[in-house]
């Protein structure tokens, strides 16, 4: 694959954001990267930048503006650089939608979403950009496995915020549901929980619980082909991760149809909004430490060979480039 110039707009500021993520991946498959912090670098210098290179690529942090943006967006598109952006969150159906309107991040040339419907939006405008479904992934250093400590260990924890989009009561009710069943068996961990654990200790924690259970924004609990980007840290970091099941879900992955104690899944799931089905795979995977770890093994192994940001930023060159 040819190697290329990025001019790279977005957030740098901390290690574990997404773009930091992409920067690495970038450079590991050979590509040279200009990082420009969102907020912080004014449009003379990303134009300079971004004129010097290959690709302009930008992540934008919703809330965020640079004064001229959109100027720079033309400019580049005039002189044949690919504008393309890729972000891992939900827009339909939530407050930020409203962005689709105002925001000149929506005139780039090529944009990667994570939301299928999200694509087909933005294909059937002509004043949009070019839109391609690609899900979400796990950066590659990351995508090994921790080692036990007593100190993290639970029979069942939540990775993440209680308190999320208001458009999602479900993941409080999640985690109190979790809480109030499963008692001192349950840890929540999180910047409203037990505190924030990210890096090493991370893979750590993973592998010191039984169980992960997973959430997604769903809207309707029905909305498909749309994974929050823990479906891929968990099990590529090692973690056994009960996770809602979503309509395309076993394109991800081989999911447990039919006999739990036989089948050769390589993820857990559970019906959407159904604490009932929750339990009994809670109680079946705490009761089944054989099936439960070669369920992890096999999560983990298929999410490393095609769920890394390897994999996915290699697609993305290639409809760029096609």
């Amino acid at each position: 694959m040819r190697k290329y110039r990025i001019a790279f707009l977005g957030n740098f500021s901390v290690p574990y954001s997404s773009e930091s993520h992409y920067k690495t991946t970038f450079e590991d498959l050979g590509h040279s990267i200009i990082p420009l912090q969102e907020g912080r670098a004014n449009s003379e210098e990303i134009s300079e930048a971004a004129l010097n290179s290959d690709i302009f690529f930008w992540v934008h942090t919703h809330g965020w503006h640079t004064q001229g943006i959109n100027y720079v967006v033309q400019e580049l598109k005039d002189k044949g650089i690919p504008t393309v952006g890729y972000h891992l969150d939900l827009w339909l159906g939530i407050e930020r939608e409203k962005d689709l309107e105002t925001d000149p991040y929506w005139r780039i040339e090529y944009f990667f979403s994570v939301d299928e419907q999200m694509v087909d939006l933005l294909n059937e405008r002509e004043d949009m950009p070019k839109a391609f479904y690609l899900p979400p992934g796990v950066v590659k250093s990351e995508c090994y496995l921790g080692e036990y400590r007593e100190e993290l260990a639970s029979d069942i924890i939540f990775v993440g915020s209680k308190g999320y989009h208001d458009e999602w009561p479900y993941r409080p009710q999640l985690v109190n549901w979790l809480k109030d069943t499963y008692g001192d068996q349950f840890a929540h961990w999180g910047g409203d929980g037990k505190g924030t654990i990210r890096g090493a200790e991370l893979n750590d924690l993973y592998a010191s619980a039984k169980i992960v259970i997973g959430d997604t924004l769903s809207p309707g609990f029905n909305y498909p082909k749309y994974y929050s980007d823990r479906l891929f840290e968990t099990t590529g970091r090692g973690g056994f991760l009960i996770f809602p099941f979503i309509k395309g879900i076993n394109d991800m992955f081989y999911t447990d149809v039919g006999d739990l104690s036989k089948n050769k899944s390589e993820l857990a799931t559970y019906k959407f909004n159904n604490f009932d089905d929750l339990s009994f795979k809670i109680n079946f995977f705490l009761t089944h430490d054989k099936r439960r770890e070669e369920m992890r093994l096999a999560g983990h192994k298929r999410t490393k060979r095609d769920h890394t940001y390897n994999n996915r930023l290699k697609e993305m060159l290639e409809v760029i480039n096609a």
